[in-house]
């Protein structure tokens, strides 16, 4: 089969798109992801297909309201608020997005399609060509339940109907965006205009599209409300290439002392990076620690380190997560599932969105400490966080079971199995 994937984000919303890509291929198929061109070469290296999408979203998350936005943190009321600021420009770059996703649709001729919920293109472009479509999503933020609140809502603790509700306000906030889906739908694609009665997990004829999400039920269980249009996969892992060898520095330090800590908050440091480093040093420092910290897009700053810490650009997570004794970062889906596997206990620092819900499941599954908020991070909290979960043994063999179970998972061999199904 022609597979498209259509997807739209930072690393964390393509990584694991392109690990399913590649397990699709080495079963017989035929894959071309479609997202941002800042990602074009890392799908190209891993022997996929590329189809274009312009790199307006990453400029937008890389901009002084995106930023803001990241510092907004866990405050529902002050993210709506930011988000409404980003809306007018949003609506612009997915007019454009549409688009592209649409030109590469068609060059891709596809069988199937695989699409992010953030994307918006997926389940229409499936609509106008008559194929079969899923949405994929790396975390539980779409599927309503009774048993939790949607991701970003505050927690009231009211209950199974306010936490239903949560999820109906979250699918009203898509048809913010009706007029640029319709104008879409009907002067492109040259189909009707989508019902307003319609969810984000529902075609325009009202029909469920199948939801995978590739995470671990080790981590997260399945709640009981959902339908069987609705599957945990286990987690897509992208491992390295055979041939990457790390840098001989990086070696040498690993071996010159204890294992140390790792902390990287990726693109998350918002717009006073040098802050949350200094925090870091300190906090490695009042620990008596060594640590290695990511620098990352637009992360922590790597210059002035005392030798007791060293920077590393880009290391894949699977290589050096088993040569740490924690990790600790801003509770991205990708970053988290690492670190679990790996065996680690975690700490998690959230920003925004889904990082508070990760951050509580570690603290609940006894992996790791009590997420620390970013705005709440200080060096005394964080020395004390790393101390907990460096010389807990309770914590380090919780984790190390839960990276048996993880391991022992294969949930891109799962994900393609019920594709087959479907």
């Amino acid at each position: 089969m022609n597979i498209f994937i259509v997807t739209v984000g930072s690393r964390g919303d393509v990584q694991p798109y392109v690990a399913f890509g590649k397990g699709l291929k080495s079963a017989g198929h035929y894959v071309t992801i479609c997202t941002c061109s800042s990602f074009e070469s890392f799908i190209t290296e891993n022997d996929l297909n590329y189809g274009y999408m312009n790199d307006d979203f990453i400029k937008l998350v890389d901009s002084e309201a995106g930023r803001k936005a990241m510092e907004t943190g866990s405050n529902f009321f002050g993210l709506i608020k930011t988000m409404l600021t980003l809306l007018k420009e949003s609506k612009a770059l997915t007019r454009e997005m549409l688009k592209d996703a649409w030109n590469a649709a068609q060059a891709a001729k596809p069988d199937i399609i695989i699409f992010h919920p953030k994307s918006m293109a997926g389940s229409h472009i499936a609509e106008k060509l008559g194929v079969p479509v899923l949405m994929a999503v790396p975390v539980p933020i779409i599927v309503p339940t009774a048993e939790t609140v949607a991701i970003g809502f505050p927690n009231l603790k009211l209950g199974g109907w306010y936490n239903k509700f949560s999820y109906k306000v979250l699918h009203r906030g898509y048809h913010t965006y009706d007029d640029v889906i319709n104008e879409f739908r009907q002067d492109v694609l040259g189909i009707g205009k989508l019902p307003k009665s319609i969810s984000p997990i529902q075609m325009a004829n009202g029909k469920p599209i199948p939801v995978l999400h590739c995470y671990s039920e080790f981590v997260l269980p399945r709640p009981k409300d959902w339908t069987n249009t609705t599957h945990i996969t286990g987690y897509w892992f992208l491992d390295r290439k055979h041939d990457w060898q790390p840098p001989g520095e990086l070696i040498d330090f690993l071996e010159a002392g204890e294992e140390p800590v790792y902390i990287g908050f990726g693109s998350m440091a918002g717009r006073n990076p040098q802050r949350i480093t200094n925090i870091v040093v300190e906090a490695l420092q009042k620990a008596k620690v060594r640590g290695i910290i990511a620098t990352g897009w637009g992360g922590l700053d790597g210059s002035n380190l005392p030798e007791s810490i060293f920077k590393v650009d880009k290391v894949p997570h699977e290589w050096l997560f088993s040569r740490v004794s924690a990790v600790v970062h801003h509770g991205g889906a990708g970053t988290t599932a690492a670190g679990l596997r790996a065996g680690k206990p975690t700490i998690i620092c959230p920003f925004i969105i889904d990082q508070p819900l990760w951050g509580e499941r570690v603290f609940a599954l006894g992996v790791g400490t009590k997420p620390i908020p970013q705005k709440k991070l200080t060096a005394d909290k964080l020395a004390k966080a790393i101390l907990e979960v460096t010389k807990n043994q309770i914590i380090r063999q919780n984790a190390e079971n839960l990276g048996e179970k993880i391991r022992s998972e294969d949930g891109i061999s799962n994900a393609i199995a019920t594709i087959a199904q479907s």
